[in-house]
């Protein structure tokens, strides 16, 4: 390999544990929750099947405004030792220090964001872009959908080209984002505000399509591709895999750097195993 060719990158298989009040949820697009077990019990079982990374949410913290959640981050730190990214109710650098200190790898950071853009910056500064995701939870809107309601986002004169007006029935596909759990939609383009994130020195985005949350019906691929060619940082691809060949779509037709999954893997029905042999009997290169 020459030195102007880029090495190619393992693809990620990234179990998420959604964590409301201490415990591991499930829900389908962000509602009707049900119990998945211990989060720590949970990290120690995906941390002893080879799963890549893993991701904590804590899904109602920045909606309480509640703090972090530093104790399960501590508890499980001791014990896994594959990277960790935490989010929910992180709201300032001090809240990124704790988290770091406690042991988790990367901060995932959506309402913040939203709310202070420059926020990112000062992280990637403070950290380093490589511990510095964003999460970015996306719906698809139109004209004709209840989504007119969103709130309207264009408080500062440089982000005015990432707030979107929604589109009449047969135009363009459109996503704005939601901050608060999924409880607020704001009028953002996803795609133009992945962009800006990543010029604000994110390192990561961390994509959730609000449509397939929970269906298992497969990734949102067009979302998931567009904002991949969109960025040069890594995407992972979240919200609908119910089978491991939407795990395959996720990387191949997606064009995502990682997969995240929950259902499949919290009850069960694959093991983060299956998932990696399976991927790489069709070509993807995964770690076994």
């Amino acid at each position: 390999m020459s030195l102007l060719e880029e090495p190619v990158l393992a693809k990620r298989i990234i179990p998420c544990l959604d964590v409301k009040d201490g415990r591991v949820v499930k829900g389908v697009s962000f509602v009707n929750l049900r119990d998945a077990g211990d989060p720590v019990e949970n990290a120690k079982f995906y941390d002893g099947q080879g799963a890549d990374e893993l991701i904590f949410l804590d899904i109602t913290a920045s909606h309480e405004k509640r703090k972090i959640i530093l104790d399960v981050v501590e508890k499980t730190a001791t014990d896994v030792f594959m990277p960790l990214t935490v989010g929910g109710g992180i709201k300032s650098l001090d809240d990124i220090r704790d988290l770091l200190r406690a042991g988790c790898d990367k901060v995932s950071i959506n309402t913040t964001a939203v709310k202070d853009p420059y926020f990112i910056s000062r992280a990637a500064e403070r950290f380093g872009s490589q511990c510095v995701v964003v999460a970015i939870d996306a719906k698809r809107v139109g004209g004709t959908m209840s989504d007119a309601t969103g709130e309207l986002w264009c408080e500062m004169e440089q982000f005015r080209d990432v707030c979107i007006e929604l589109p009449k029935a047969g135009e363009e596909t459109l996503w704005a984002i939601s901050t608060h759990g999924g409880r607020r939609m704001k009028l953002i383009n996803a795609v133009r505000w992945a962009k800006k994130m990543e010029d604000l020195g994110a390192g990561e985005i961390m994509l959730t399509s609000m449509d397939r949350d929970g269906t298992k019906d497969g990734y949102d691929l067009e979302l998931t591709r567009a904002i991949s060619e969109a960025v040069a940082i890594p995407v992972i691809a979240s919200g609908g895999a119910g089978t491991l060949e939407h795990l395959f779509e996720g990387f191949v037709y997606g064009k995502a750097d990682a997969v995240l999954a929950a259902s499949i893997f919290h009850f069960r029905e694959y093991t983060v195993r299956e998932a990696k042999e399976y991927l790489r009997s069709k070509g993807v290169l995964v770690r076994l």
